[in-house]
């Protein structure tokens, strides 16, 4: 089983991100606060994080870079809003991205790359 951790404060994006990765044995996280998503990571003990792009009024990079700090970071996927973003992911420190709207497939594949198990 897999524990992934879902920031994300966009009810669709939330919705698109459970319909991709509820299959199986993952059990999806929820958390809204950008502030404390690095800490959320830890607290909850989770293997992978699908961070949004954008996210209450702390950007989805800052946010990558916050769990990249840690000191046992787990992956980050980041959800990006254009192609033209991958390069910002790629310098966050992301561990993989999808560009949305994504498929299903794209995001299953991101997080099983980033995460090695899901």
């Amino acid at each position: 089983m897999s524990r992934v951790l879902v920031v994300a404060d966009d009810p669709w994006v939330v919705s698109e991100v459970h319909a991709a990765l509820s299959i199986g044995t993952n059990e999806l996280i929820d958390h809204s606060d950008p502030s404390t998503a690095a800490v959320a990571t830890g607290n909850e003990s989770v293997d992978v994080a699908v961070v949004d792009l954008q996210v209450a009024s702390m950007g989805g990079m800052a946010i990558t870079r916050s769990i990249r700090d840690l000191e046992n970071p787990v992956p980050v996927v980041l959800l990006l809003d254009r192609e033209a973003d991958t390069f910002l992911a790629g310098r966050s420190g992301a561990t993989a991205w999808v560009v949305k709207p994504f498929t299903s497939s794209a995001l299953r594949t991101a997080v099983s790359d980033a995460s090695g198990d899901v």
